[in-house]
């Protein structure tokens, strides 16, 4: 019996002693970045740049342009650019990437997710010395190209990218929702398109849309179809709705509020006209444009960087010719509770560079990062939808002056929708905001929009949306994006934060201590017993 035991004991210390070995490989994090004196153009590095682009062949030739032109100023530095269709998938892909300590050097996110990646130690790279380095920093005198100075960034944008008390990321493009209105339909309703567009305006016309002939066709189109409102992202549209009533949504220390009276009665709201029909969503009834383009919906919310896509000479339309409909589309900021002081969310897509043990190659990431922001590429790629520049250097230069002001002249590069919503955003900068950046805040954007979803589904299926229905539907919700486990991080990132669960190898390591012990428990009452009898 002691000769098992002691066989048991010897194989768990082999076990506990190869576990710290596995579950610490790729894990270790890297050594705080810092600026080297100088980069070494005698040396060869290559650097992994991945980015985002929805199957349009325009921004990816503008990416391939970019990497060329930069690496004929830097020709030691080679960049391999890997695409994807979504941003989730290269989120998902950086997640998976981090434990082995093979993330790209550089990446196109958005800062939720970038709070996300920080978990890790030393993951991300803190732009604030790169910043402000003298010689490499923004503008930095051994900088071979015109890159934007620290000053020449939009202030709100590049406030975008600072997570705590440090800039992570710095912004690529910006946008903006926008209210795309079929303004023919609406004045066959007999409204006139107000200066300023309320939430109750929209839902009233929504609602006398639904009207039908003795046919069974709604009046205004003479189809069998008619959604009149639709909202691609019903996250920013609970998030844009608490914002414009100044009601809780998150704080920046992690603390989730969005569960509260103000987010109960706009579900109510929302499902009234689920219910009738007059409202519906992306998930739901699929991309409002093309409802918009076949003259099935007259109110569609969309981003302004999908402005290519709307209207009856939309160059990039998903419709057969045959289902588009001649209207007139108007462009503009989503509705509001308060039009005096309007509120709209801004966003769009950023850049960040992860650490890697050399800290030349972390350099060499920089200054490609900041190639990004120069007039040729910002300008280029603003071009192409409803973006724009997030530089004010890009904003002023006579090339974009020049683009904007052609509007209509083409409806390809000039498509009028496209120019009017990138002028929508220009206009409206200081009204726009951000929501608080934590690690957790994706899943409580998802969570968001799973509310407005939830309610508009349940009517659908005649279901009663009420006080209680609500409540369970808070706390499903909540359960379901674990955020009902009190604050989720904190801004300062090295105090409290959700982590999730133990991994695996922490799981396996703590049991088979438990078992050792024990074991040796076992194997001393052995030894007790033996000897009592002996006596």
């Amino acid at each position: 019996m002691i000769k098992k035991i002691k066989a048991v004991l010897a194989a768990c210390v082999l076990l506990i002693s190869a576990l710290p070995l596995s579950a610490c490989h790729g894990s270790k994090g890297f050594e705080a970045f810092t600026v080297p004196e100088n980069f070494d153009e005698s040396r060869h590095y290559e650097i992994t740049f991945w980015a985002k682009n929805d199957t349009n062949q325009t921004q990816a030739s503008i990416y391939e342009k970019a990497i060329k032109d930069f690496e004929a100023i830097y020709p030691n530095i080679t960049v391999n650019m890997r695409l994807y269709t979504d941003y989730g998938k290269i989120y998902n892909d950086v997640i998976t990437n981090i434990s082995t300590q093979t993330t790209p050097n550089v990446c196109i996110t958005y800062p939720d997710h970038i709070a996300t990646y920080m978990t890790g130690t030393n993951v991300v790279v803190p732009l604030d010395d790169l910043f402000r380095d003298a010689r490499y920093g923004l503008n930095g005198s051994e900088i071979k190209f015109d890159a934007p100075s620290f000053d020449e960034l939009i202030p709100s944008f590049i406030e975008e990218c600072k997570i705590g008390d440090h800039y992570y990321a710095i912004p690529y493009m910006r946008s903006t929702e926008a209210l795309y209105i079929n303004k023919t339909y609406v004045e066959k309703l007999g409204y006139e398109i107000p200066k300023d567009i309320t939430w109750d305006f929209v839902w009233e016309v929504s609602e006398k849309a639904m009207e039908k002939d003795s046919d069974d066709n709604f009046k205004v189109n003479g189809q069998k179809v008619m959604i009149p409102f639709i909202y691609k992202s019903t996250d920013n549209m609970m998030i844009s709705m608490l914002k414009q009533l100044n009601a809780d949504y998150s704080d920046a220390n992690g603390n989730i509020l969005i569960f509260n009276d103000t987010t109960k009665e706009l579900l109510k709201e929302i499902s009234v006209h689920g219910k009738s029909g007059a409202f519906s969503t992306f998930k739901i009834s699929s991309y409002p444009g093309n409802f918009l383009n076949a003259g099935q919906c007259i109110f569609a919310i969309d981003s302004t960087a999908g402005a290519s896509w709307i209207g009856t000479l939309a160059p990039h339309s998903d419709i057969s010719a045959d289902k588009l409909v001649d209207f007139e589309t108007v462009v503009c900021p989503i509705p509001q509770f308060d039009p005096g002081n309007p509120k709209m969310i801004s966003q769009g897509p950023s850049i960040c560079i992860f650490n890697k043990e050399d800290d030349g190659e972390v350099l060499a990431s920089w200054l490609f990062t900041q190639f990004m922001l120069t007039n040729d590429v910002q300008t280029a790629y603003s071009k192409t939808e409803g973006y724009v520049p997030v530089t004010s250097k890009a904003q002023n230069s006579p090339e974009y002056i020049d683009y904007l002001s052609r509007e209509g002249e083409d409806e390809e590069e000039h498509y009028a929708i496209k120019i009017q919503a990138a002028k929508l955003l220009l206009d409206n900068t200081n009204n726009t905001f951000v929501t608080p950046v934590f690690n957790g805040s994706a899943s409580l954007r998802d969570a968001a929009g799973q509310l407005i979803e939830g309610v508009t589904k349940a009517v659908r299926r005649k279901q009663t949306v009420d006080d209680a229905f609500i409540d369970k539907l808070f706390d499903d919700t909540a359960s379901l994006y674990h955020l009902n486990q009190g604050n989720m991080s904190s801004t300062s990132y090295g105090e409290k934060r959700d982590l999730g669960p133990l991994p695996k190898t922490a799981v396996a390591l703590i049991t088979i201590l438990i078992i050792v012990w024990i074991l040796i428990g076992a194997y001393y009452l052995n030894g007790f017993i033996r000897k009592h009898k002996k006596k």
